[in-house]
């Protein structure tokens, strides 16, 4: 399986990181995870491209997270895709159904599927388990791949640090976490790189490679600094994620990236 990070930043744009995406390619399967603004161009430089994939999967109705959810379903239309599945928590169905009414022209234009999911479901030839993290909104957490394997990927959403949310990633070969913001900017919802830190190190979980995304503008610059702060706390394999990087998802010391397009 491969996982593409297609947008590693948040609600407040950098200029060279996309609002939230996730691309999961496993064979003629693919899976985008959240679609916020950007995603779509970022999609566009893979080989599946925004015709190709299968499914859409939320993991929560913030706007850095969902807004180009609309502008995805009309590229597809027009490029002649004739349905699209669309999955996430409760009230995902009524967002789309929502954003359809603004959009009147949109109407019937794609079969569409709407999904409120929670616990363990399939989607677009994965197998997926859920858990909900602690956010503003509610939000969900995904494992992504092989029950209980080192090939499945697991993407906190937006959550602050805790040993549940960790301990929900025991066995999985990549993790994405939240880490939004160095360690002098006191915040709510979202970890800092010490309480990461200090939660990957407390929990009970066998974890691969940890990659840091929805990364604010405040963390520019300060990546290293970042890094050292959860290593003081935890020594596990912790990367800072970037737009474009696609991981082949193994065992966690055979996980190698690279840059789409490189």
């Amino acid at each position: 399986m491969q996982l593409t990070f297609l947008g590693t930043g948040s609600a407040m744009p950098t200029g060279r990181r996309f609002q939230s995406g996730y691309l999961l390619s496993d064979g003629d399967d693919r899976l985008l995870v959240d679609c916020g603004s950007g995603v779509l161009h970022a999609l566009q430089r893979t080989d599946a491209g925004y015709e190709g994939i299968d499914a859409v999967l939320l993991t929560h109705h913030h706007l850095d997270h969902v807004s180009d959810l609309d502008v995805l379903m009309k590229a597809r239309w027009l490029a002649g895709a004739t349905d699209l599945e669309i999955a996430g928590p409760p009230g995902t169905e009524e967002l789309v159904t929502d954003l359809l009414d603004v959009h009147e022209y949109m109407q019937d234009r794609l079969d569409l599927t709407l999904r409120d999911v929670q616990g363990s479901f399939s989607i677009a030839g994965f197998d997926v388990d859920s858990r909900e993290t602690r956010h503003s909104m509610q939000c969900l957490a995904y494992r992504i791949g092989p029950e209980g394997g080192a090939q499945s990927v697991v993407l906190s959403g937006d959550s602050e640090a805790f040993e549940g949310l960790i301990e929900f990633a025991d066995g999985t070969g990549v993790l994405v976490h939240d880490c939004s913001f160095p360690d002098d900017v006191d915040v709510s919802n979202h970890p800092t790189p010490s309480q990461l830190g200090t939660v990957l190190a407390a929990a009970d979980a066998d974890l691969g490679r940890v990659y840091l995304s929805h990364l604010y503008p405040h963390t520019e610059g300060r990546h290293e600094e970042m890094l050292d702060s959860i290593g003081k706390r935890y020594d596990g394999d912790i990367r800072v994620a970037e737009d474009g990087l696609a991981v082949t998802v193994e065992a966690p010391a055979d996980a190698e990236g690279e840059r789409v397009g490189d």
